[in-house]
């Protein structure tokens, strides 16, 4: 039998090891960055928000004009057969939508080319390492570097144009931090690769309504928030403003509600973890096993 636990690829309705999965290099998807996708975590067997994922990733999909020819009961049956081949019951699960190759040669119509759905799932990621995230991590903000503007490329469809990000980072790591977080041409805050940024003021959250993606990780948070009693705002944030904070934290499907004591030389919550990002980060994985987000795997505990 094929080890498929440190990870399985879906490809045209075959399951193979994620290290064996491959395009072709001249598939727009590589040549051109032009691909939707989205990311669903599995969480102790189950799906979390699985409706939500797919639909959002299905709107990015009609946004870039891809036809991939499978709606979102075609999407939901691959991921499903492909955790269940994997063994995995905390995953990171990705579902892509690419451009393709063009077999017209020389032609430059994205129209020519022939898109097709593929999907993966590694072991459970976490952008930040749970101990760092626990204690709270730092974040650079991008100096070199503004988000790309939304009438540029569409931040609330999922894609893989990360050079604003990628640039971000380089900042970020050659400075010791862990990740970063980029401004607009405004000097509002946006986000970072892979995260939606929070302020916390008194008993207000706020957080970025344009220019970002709108995140299901981020709606977990405004609805958490919101049970939790907390007025929560999505609107500009400028920087001036976000120095005031209480508090900062992200939110990620790569590990939900990640507080952060540290942004360039400033430190939040006496440098340490924050109490409301701290109380939501449990209440995160507390919900990631209610019983009206989970979608079971069925098939998951015959693969282990």
């Amino acid at each position: 039998m094929t080890d498929l636990s440190h990870g399985a690829a879906w490809f045209g309705g075959r399951i193979i090891p994620v290290a064996e999965a491959a395009i072709p290099v001249t598939d727009w998807g590589v040549t051109h960055a032009d691909i939707g996708y989205d990311v669903v975590p599995v969480w102790r067997g189950g799906f979390f928000r699985l409706d939500d994922y797919v639909d959002r990733f299905l709107a990015s999909v009609a946004a870039l004009r891809l036809e991939i020819g499978m709606d979102a009961a075609g999407v939901k049956s691959a991921l499903t057969q492909m955790v269940a081949a994997s063994g995995l019951r905390d995953a990171y699960v990705a579902m892509v939508a690419a451009r393709g190759r063009n077999p017209v040669p020389g032609s430059r119509d994205p129209r020519d080319c022939v898109n097709h759905f593929y999907a993966w799932c590694v072991p459970y990621v976490h952008i930040v390492k749970p101990d760092a995230a626990d204690a709270g991590t730092s974040v650079w903000i991008a100096k070199s570097v503004r988000r790309i503007p939304a009438d540029s490329v569409d931040p609330t469809v999922k894609n893989y144009h990360w050079g604003d990000f990628t640039g971000g980072l380089f900042e970020a790591k050659d400075r010791g931090y862990e990740t970063t977080m980029l401004l607009d041409h405004q000097g509002n805050v946006t986000e970072g690769p892979g995260f939606n940024v929070f302020a916390v003021f008194g008993d207000r959250i706020v957080t970025s309504g344009h220019g970002v993606l709108h995140g299901i990780t981020r709606a977990t948070v405004l609805e958490m928030a919101a049970e939790a009693g907390f007025a929560v705002e999505t609107r500009p944030l400028p920087l001036d403003e976000f120095w005031q904070a209480d508090e900062v934290f992200l939110s990620s499907s790569g590990g939900g509600v990640i507080p952060v004591a540290r942004v360039d030389d400033r430190t939040f919550s006496n440098g340490a973890a924050g109490p409301v990002a701290t109380r939501l980060r449990r209440t995160y994985f507390d919900w990631l096993v209610r019983p009206e987000w989970r979608t079971e795997i069925a098939g998951l505990e015959a693969a282990t």
